[in-house]
């Protein structure tokens, strides 16, 4: 038994009551799920800026009457109250609520620092005020910048690209602050291209994959940034809910106060991608073999390749991704096409 089964077979046997921020969101909502399904009492804060209502009908349907352990509150991070009420009661806090995107934060900063900056201060203060247990919080692999090198060392950032990477470094730095003067317990984790169920296909700033797989689904042209041979560390969502519990669970002192890189280790180029949704697709009866992608020009605020070394949460958190890009991706894609149809 690896250490990811042993807590929850731990957690089964004795349930705490969590928070999860941003909880309608793709990878709030999946923490939910998995959490309502060892039985563990879930409180869940949202606006449904960039969240849906939908995900957690979703959440409720597929956990039956565990879904009775589920209290939502909606409220946002930006409000200190708000952060206040969330946090009464609460052992765990995982804390997803941010506005993502690289072009979004290019676009609009401010309200990107407002959310991700202030809303993450307003959370830490009321976190400590409830004496949490641990505070988890979702970092991004965009703090490393402009470093080149590889494989991606938490010790090692290069300089920030855009409003978005500035102000996840600024969480981490704040973080950190509060261990060295409040004696705060928390751990950060650096998500490197996560990818899984929910994860929305619409609007300008989609992720790469959903928004590939819905446009092959219409029988279009998906848009490929560049020539195709950028390349990222693509992470399969339930790897990233190992990441969370195991963090939230931790009882090292050595392994405090610390920040992860969260992924799979290895790196997939773009047109590798489409490679493998593609044949996913096409597996499934689904003729995308006449349709090809459009490249475009690169985006902006991008690095041109990421790539994660893990081996820190291996040792420290007991970390051991289950998936790999293309194991994940037909989990996806079944949920995808089945949702398409529905």
């Amino acid at each position: 038994m690896n250490r990811f089964d042993g807590i929850r077979a731990e957690l089964l046997q004795k349930p705490s009551t969590w928070l999860v921020t941003g909880v309608a969101g793709f990878i709030g909502s999946n923490l939910l799920e998995a959490l309502l399904e060892l039985d563990q009492y879930v409180v869940g804060l949202d606006n449904f800026f960039t969240g849906y209502e939908r995900n957690i009908d979703d959440v409720r349907h597929r956990v039956g009457a565990k879904g009775d352990r589920f209290e939502f509150i909606q409220g946002d991070i930006r409000n200190p109250e708000d952060c206040r009420r969330a946090c009464s009661g609460v052992d765990y806090i995982l804390h997803q609520a941010a506005l993502g995107s690289v072009p979004r934060s290019i676009d609009d900063p401010v309200t990107t620092n407002t959310c991700n900056v202030d809303g993450f201060l307003n959370m830490l203060v009321a976190a400590m005020g409830a004496r949490v247990k641990r505070f988890v919080f979702a970092s991004s692999s965009s703090v490393y910048g402009d470093s080149e090198k590889l494989p991606k060392t938490e010790d090692e950032i290069g300089a920030a690209l855009s409003p978005y990477a500035a102000s996840k470094l600024v969480n981490e730095i704040y973080a950190g602050v509060f261990s060295r003067v409040y004696d705060f317990s928390w751990i950060g984790l650096r998500y490197f291209n996560v990818f899984g169920k929910r994860q929305d296909p619409k609007g300008a700033y989609a992720a790469v994959i959903p928004c590939w797989i819905d446009t092959l689904l219409r029988a279009e042209s998906p848009v490929i940034n560049g020539d195709g041979e950028t390349s990222r560390d693509f992470c399969y969502i339930k790897d990233v809910i190992q990441g969370n519990i195991l963090a939230a669970m931790c009882d090292s002192p050595e392994a405090l106060g610390k920040v992860y890189n969260i992924a799979c280790g290895h790196r997939t180029t773009l047109n590798e991608l489409m490679a493998i949704i593609k044949g996913s697709l096409r597996c499934r009866g689904l003729g995308v073999d006449g349709t090809e992608p459009v490249y475009g020009p690169f985006r902006k605020g991008d690095v041109r390749h990421s790539l994660a070394d893990i081996s820190r949460a291996k040792d420290l958190l007991g970390f051991e991704p289950a998936y790999s890009v293309g194991a994940g991706m037909e989990e996806s894609i079944e949920w995808y096409v089945k949702n398409a149809k529905a």
